[in-house]
């Protein structure tokens, strides 16, 4: 007479299943945004700072190539030092996104929808 409740089990199963999954992501975001990834360029004359997100938090620029007369080099070498960084950033994300798949049971380049 309740042979259709069998379903309901599996159903809530999926459920708890999917809402684990969204605290991990959660987790996973709050890891990314607390965690710092540093690009260079000109063999480390330009530093940027990002977190793995990918947010800019700072640059360093040694003084020594802040001539007037090299501004369009420093200009390339902070563009360059935010490139790396934000590939950096991008590299630690898919990392963290590994590491959640694989506790899920997922291959490794399972692309999840979000």
């Amino acid at each position: 007479m309740l042979k259709g409740l069998g379903g309901l089990g599996d159903m809530a199963k999926m459920m708890k299943a999917a809402q684990d999954m969204q605290a991990k992501m959660a987790e996973m975001q709050e890891t990314l945004a607390n965690s710092v990834v540093i690009g260079e360029a000109g063999a480390g004359l330009v530093k940027a700072r990002c977190t793995a997100r990918g947010d800019i938090t700072g640059l360093d620029i040694d003084p020594a190539i802040l001539v007037p007369s090299e501004k369009e080099v420093v200009e390339d070498l902070i563009v360059a030092a935010i490139k790396d960084a934000q590939a950096r950033a991008a590299q630690r994300g898919q990392q963290e996104m590994a590491k959640m798949t694989e506790g899920l049971g997922l291959p490794p380049d399972f692309k999840l929808p979000f």
